[in-house]
This record gives structure tokens, C-alpha cells and sequence, in this order.
């Protein structure tokens, strides 16, 4: 079935039509995977978007499958384990969206620095265990001296650095692979429809949720779409959309927090490949700068959030 604005109408349509079996609120990474796995399952689902899908934080991410493997520092062998099973998942199933991008790690003689020469060794062994990667493979881990690194990038700080490692990691189109899953979810017959909001829920006679009012926010028409269970899966936006019928006694159960990337033009600061390092404050962050398409990225930082969800802004604080 293809995938366009008329498919949009006809999904409009028959979402009022119909008792769903699952109405998902949120067209980011999360309602699309969680449509996938209903409308796979055979469930009756419509999944509705107030933006274009992967609008939202979807859209900005640091553009990588990252396997987090600073987590290997404490030991949280459970959470690398999940995410690069997961990322093998991904590759196996669309390997034309994860693309293998090794990462490099350089290692500097400063306080409170993440990995020494070693840890990293041990580290990276235990990541490639973990990600199924043979130590035959050309995407295994290798041990880097400071001349190597400095090779592989000549414009990294050269005073304090010890050498480094490469490790695989991933690069990643996020709003594809959004895209890729609302696609065949409405392949396997799910009702899916952006730049449609939920504005209200209607109740049942004892009180439960069984649907919503949405609004068409193309042409201001609104219209109710009834389902047996409703799921939110609206990010940053999951306290606004639980308390849509509670203005009086809302519900706040999310800290929104915002994380900046820093995006230069590549003639500024070139870089041969994905570079992951402590920021050298000795405050727990490390930093990526990633190559991508023609700019470089630099990401992230971590701090409370209160602004416009849908038009957040970078402010100089972010940039400092």
C-alpha cells in the first residue's frame, strides 16, 4: 500500500469508522515501533502525529546507533548488552539505515578521565564480546598509540594525550528510520495520520479512557477516533498529553531536560571520522563530534528545560 497524502485521507476517515484496538498518540521512534509491533500483531491501530513524523525529538539525536560503552566503566554490562543486540536487530533487519562508523577514542593524562589506556583495552574487548564482533573482523577494536591517533585525526590536542582506541560504532538517519517504521506499519494495515492532534479524551460509563477528540490541524475540523486502549507516546510532550482533560489537577510526572548539539560548517573543523572524548573538566561528560553530510556536530549537553517543546532554542549558555 503506498504511503502518501491520499493515504492520510483514507486513514482520517476510517479512524472514525471504527473501534481500534490501539490508539497511539505520537509519531516519533516510539508510537512508530510500537505500531509496528501492533499492527504486525494483527491489531486494529491508528497511530496520530500533531507535527511530521520524527518532528520532534526524533529528528535530533546525535545521529549515531551508539552502543554506550563508557557504561562498561561501572560495569552495566545489562544496558550494553540491550543496546547493541538491539542495534544488531536494526542492521540485520535495514542495514540501508545503520551504516558502520568506527568511533575514535583518544585518551588524555587529566583528572577524572573516564578510561585509562587500559580500562579502554578491557572495555572494548567486553563491547566487542557483547556486540558478537570477532576479533578476526575489520570492525574490530584496536589499541591505538599517540602517533596513531594523532594519523587518523592530526588537529586533536597533542599535550597530555597517552593514545587511544577505534571501536565500531554506527551512524544513523533518525527520521528514516522513523519513516521506514510508520511505512510498513501501514503496510500491515495500520490508520496512521500527521499534523493531527489529540485535544481532549472521551471516557466510558465507568470513567476509562476509550478514545480521543482530535483535531485536523489542516483544516480545523475535529472528530472523535475510539479505541479500546489509548498509549502516549509523546516524549517531552507526555505530561501535556496525560493532562488534556485535567487543567485544574494535572498530573507531572516528566523533568524535561535539553540536549545541544552544535552545528559548524565543515571548513571550520574537519574530521576524518566519529570522535568520542572526555570534555576535560573532570565533570563526567564525554563529547562526540561527529562528521555528517557537510557540517560537523557536537553534542551534547544535559540541562532542565521549560521552554517551547515544539520550537526549542539554543542560548549562549548552551553554546559556553
Amino acid at each position: 500500500m503506498k504511503f502518501n497524502y491520499q493515504t492520510r485521507e483514507h486513514a482520517i476517515e476510517k479512524l472514525q469508522d471504527r473501534t481500534l484496538d490501539l490508539l497511539i498518540i505520537g509519531g516519533g521512534i516510539t508510537g512508530a515501533g510500537v505500531a509496528l509491533q501492533a499492527a504486525a500483531s494483527g491489531l486494529e491501530t491508528g497511530l496520530i502525529e500533531m507535527q511530521d513524523f520524527a518532528e520532534g525529538t526524533s529528528s535530533r539525536s546525535t545521529k549515531l546507533v551508539h552502543g554506550g560503552i563508557r557504561y562498561l566503566k561501572n560495569f552495566d554490562v545489562e544496558v550494553v548488552a540491550d543496546t547493541v543486540g538491539e542495534r544488531a536487530v536494526v542492521q540485520q533487519i535495514a542495514p540501508h539505515v545503520p551504516k558502520p562508523d568506527p568511533m575514535l577514542m583518544p585518551i588524555y593524562d587529566e583528572e577524572g578521565s573516564t578510561f585509562s589506556m587500559f580500562r579502554l583495552k578491557v572495555a572494548m574487548n567486553l563491547y566487542d564480546s557483547l556486540a558478537g564482533i570477532n576479533s578476526n573482523s575489520e570492525f574490530a577494536n584496536t589499541m591505538l598509540t599517540k602517533e596513531e591517533v594523532l594519523e587518523h585525526q592530526p588537529n586533536l590536542k597533542q599535550e597530555g594525550l597517552l593514545g587511544g582506541g577505534q571501536y565500531l560504532d554506527f551512524n544513523n538517519s533518525d527520521i528514516r528510520l522513523v519513516v521506514e517504521n510508520i511505512k510498513r506499519a501501514n503496510q500491515d494495515g495500520a490508520l496512521i495520520a500527521n499534523r493531527v492532534k489529540a485535544v481532549d479524551y472521551t471516557f466510558d460509563e465507568n470513567g476509562k479512557v476509550n478514545g480521543v477528540v482530535a483535531e485536523d490541524l489542516l483544516n480545523g475540523k475535529k472528530f472523535e477516533i475510539n479505541a479500546r486502549y489509548v498509549i502516549n507516546t509523546t516524549g517531552p510532550w507526555s505530561d501535556k498529553t496525560r493532562n488534556l482533560n485535567k487543567p485544574e489537577h494535572p498530573i507531572e510526572m516528566m523533568r524535561p531536560t535539553k540536549g545541544v548539539h552544535l552545528v559548524i560548517d565543515r571548513s571550520k573543523l574537519e574530521v576524518s571520522q566519529p570522535i568520542y572524548f572526555d570534555s576535560g573538566y573532570n565533570d563526567g561528560r564525554m563529547i562526540f563530534v561527529i562528521p555528517r553530510e557537510k557540517k560537523t556536530y557536537f553534542g551534547t549537553t544535559d540541562t532542565d528545560y521549560h521552554g517551547d517543546f515544539e520550537h526549542p532554542t539554543v542560548t549562549q549558555a548552551d553554546v559556553d
